[in-house]
């Protein structure tokens, strides 16, 4: 079940939201929201359910036991063993279900053997929950956050439906008096409806506009492309990923805000960044400080071995992604920019033509990035990027780059170009400044309005595809 799907949107979001405000008991409440979490997570693999009830499971011991030696100093359970079992568990279901196969391919590979692929079916989600479970171990053994005794809270934090499948990695210090007693407002409930319509309309309407060009554009093959459609179908992806995770993380942190959780903030507008490391800063911050917190920190951070921390972060940050080496090498990508910007940092200059000279060079190597991440392979990934600088070049490409280029996703392209830039934040300033606040209220209402019309629109007319993210 996807966020943007007819069952979710019409079905059960209305029915979940009714039926936890009909409840007044939180105890009923947080229940309530389990059940229905465990319906949303099993709703396309309810074979799978046991695997994120044996991650609740081991998690909560594993918490439990580390909390209550520490309580009454008990020198005969070694809290650091308890720790090194949970995270080894976590660990090796990720591995078998989304690694083993790629581990039998690399092997294949390289020896020239014919090992059977188990064909093992990814859990949707495994890699977010995972992590949310690793990290409230570790919290606890850290004393970073009391141990919760009540096992239905722990479940309800990992399996809680807004940010289950897709993010954003939200940490239990995070939400965790939210679970056990968060208040109800109008302008919680108001806001939470505005942030997932927003999150709807990036969905719908530019990311799956996006996809549709970048689909054609993959799909025709590389030698039916010219330098302009390579490049088309680059920028076209850097949008598409953008919206449809942007998206997918607003609709969970509005969802969220309807249920009184707050959920942190996934994005900050990462391309108008001028360089790799801001760019780190700003996309997917869930994942950036969950590798900070427990890897790049605890490895030693930036004060020893800095350039092998920030190597290894990226390696694991890229086979994070996927299990594949065009996932890997996007990570090693941008992990060798971060390492030459560490290296050759120098004072942030004001000059107005090195921030422009930055923010290009960002987007190029960004752009770059994405056609690793988005190729099956690395072969295709360096072909394509041969095209986009022509070479390789067909002397009699299929199609022309109107064809990809009709008026809406021309209208699309302009649209999104415009709230990277921050047009919409500066036109929503005029208004407020302009009108008097009644005036802004109405406005707000018509526009949040029209994108939920528009959106349903473009839902309905079948239109709209799972999110990329839901495969991690």
């Amino acid at each position: 079940m996807v966020f943007s799907s007819t069952v979710f949107l019409f079905c059960f979001l209305p029915v979940t939201i009714i039926g936890y405000f009909i409840i007044n008991n939180p105890t009923y409440r947080n229940t309530w929201l389990l059940l229905m979490s465990l319906v949303f997570f099993g709703w396309s693999q309810p074979g799978y359910l046991w695997i994120i009830i044996v991650s609740i499971i081991v998690n909560y011991l594993s918490a439990y036991i580390i909390a209550y030696s520490k309580e009454k100093e008990n020198r005969h359970i070694p809290t650091g063993f308890i720790l090194f079992v949970a995270v080894t568990i976590n660990l090796l279901l990720l591995f078998y279900f989304k690694y083993l196969d790629f581990m039998i391919q690399t092997v294949n590979d390289l020896a020239h053997t014919n090992l059977e692929l188990k064909n093992i079916v990814l859990p949707i989600g495994i890699s977010f929950f995972t992590f949310q479970g690793m990290s409230y171990v570790i919290d606890v053994y850290r004393g970073d956050v009391p141990v919760q005794k009540n096992p239905l809270k722990v479940a309800l934090y990992v399996v809680l439906f807004p940010q289950l499948i897709a993010g954003p990695i939200v940490r239990y210090i995070d939400i965790a008096n939210e679970i056990n007693d968060r208040k109800h407002t109008i302008d919680d409930f108001t806001k939470g409806i505005t942030r997932f319509v927003i999150g709807l309309g990036k969905k719908a309407i530019i990311a799956n506009t996006m996809a549709e060009v970048v689909d054609s554009v993959w799909n025709a093959g590389v030698t039916n492309n010219t330098v302009a459609i390579a490049w088309i179908g680059s920028i076209a992806y850097s949008l598409q990923i953008f919206y449809d995770f942007s998206g997918y993380s607003d609709m969970a942190i509005g969802i969220g805000r309807i249920f009184g959780f707050h959920f942190i903030e996934n994005f900050n507008r990462p391309y108008i960044s001028k360089s790799i490391t801001e760019f780190w800063r700003r996309w997917h911050i869930s994942l950036s400080t969950w590798f900070r917190d427990y890897v790049y920190i605890p490895l030693g951070g930036n004060r020893r071995h800095l350039y092998r921390n920030l190597s290894i972060v990226f390696l694991l940050t890229g086979l994070w992604h996927g299990a594949s080496w065009h996932f890997v090498l996007w990570g090693i990508w941008n992990g060798l920019f971060m390492v030459i910007e560490r290296r050759f940092r120098k004072k942030p200059a004001d000059k107005v033509t090195t921030k422009i000279l930055g923010h290009i060079y960002a987007l190029f190597v960004i752009n770059l990035g994405w056609v690793l991440f988005r190729a099956d392979n690395f072969s295709l990934a360096l072909k394509y990027i041969g095209t986009m600088f022509g070479v390789g070049i067909s002397q009699t490409p299929g199609f022309t780059i109107m064809w990809y280029l009709n008026n809406w996703v021309i209208f699309v392209f302009i649209l999104a170009v415009l709230d990277i830039a921050g047009g919409f934040m500066g036109l929503r300033k005029v208004v407020e400044n302009s009108l008097n606040p009644a005036l802004c209220k109405v406005a707000k209402i018509v526009v949040v309005y029209g994108i939920l019309i528009l959106s349903i629109m473009r839902v309905m007319s079948g239109t709209y595809n799972p999110f990329i993210y839901f495969q991690f």
